[in-house]
């Protein structure tokens, strides 16, 4: 299923690309992802076996006014494919080759308490400054970690909480024990 969903958000992507409405088919993607979620009417009707290619185009076709066109033929291609459960994967495929595409990079930050707006931007700029790539800044408070902060930055995590420092001598006393 999830080289199925690869394949088609991969010809989204290119198609919305060439047609540079890349932005525009993400939000279109985004809502009617959100909508099936969030309804399991919809769900049962969009992969139930029970209706017909022609009943779910036609149901689209009302369900999604105001689309552009190549997202509806996209949606009613899935249809008669039978691949419409693969639209959660989709999404997120093609959300990764949005971010990839505009160089977002999503960084978190997760401090015990909260910080500074103008602190947490300096920490973004800085991350910004040496991957050459714009920064979604995230941030939350965790007073479990008991001070310092944990950065994560894409996959990676730099963890410089007081939670940590404690957790490596313990694990230093242990050993020497």
């Amino acid at each position: 299923m999830e080289e199925i969903a690869q394949v088609y958000a991969r010809a989204l992507f290119d198609a919305a690309l060439e047609q540079d409405d890349l932005d525009g088919v993400r939000e279109q993607l985004t809502t009617f992802a959100e909508a099936v979620d969030g309804s399991r009417d919809l769900q049962v009707f969009l992969f139930s076996p029970y209706f017909s290619t022609e009943e779910k185009k036609e149901g689209l076709g009302r369900a999604i006014e105001g689309a552009s066109e190549g997202f509806v033929n996209f949606l009613e291609l899935l249809v008669e494919n039978h691949r419409m459960p693969a639209i959660f994967r989709i999404r997120r495929r093609f959300d990764q080759l949005w971010e990839e595409e505009n160089r977002l990079l999503p960084v978190q930050i997760t401090s015990a308490v909260g910080l500074d707006e103008s602190i947490e931007r300096q920490i973004g700029d800085t991350i910004g400054e040496q991957t050459g790539r714009r920064i979604e800044l995230s941030s939350s408070v965790d007073p479990d970690i008991l001070g310092g902060i944990v950065v994560r930055v894409g996959n990676a995590i730099l963890d410089a909480s007081i939670r940590n420092r404690l957790e490596q001598l313990r694990k230093q006393v242990a050993r020497a024990a």
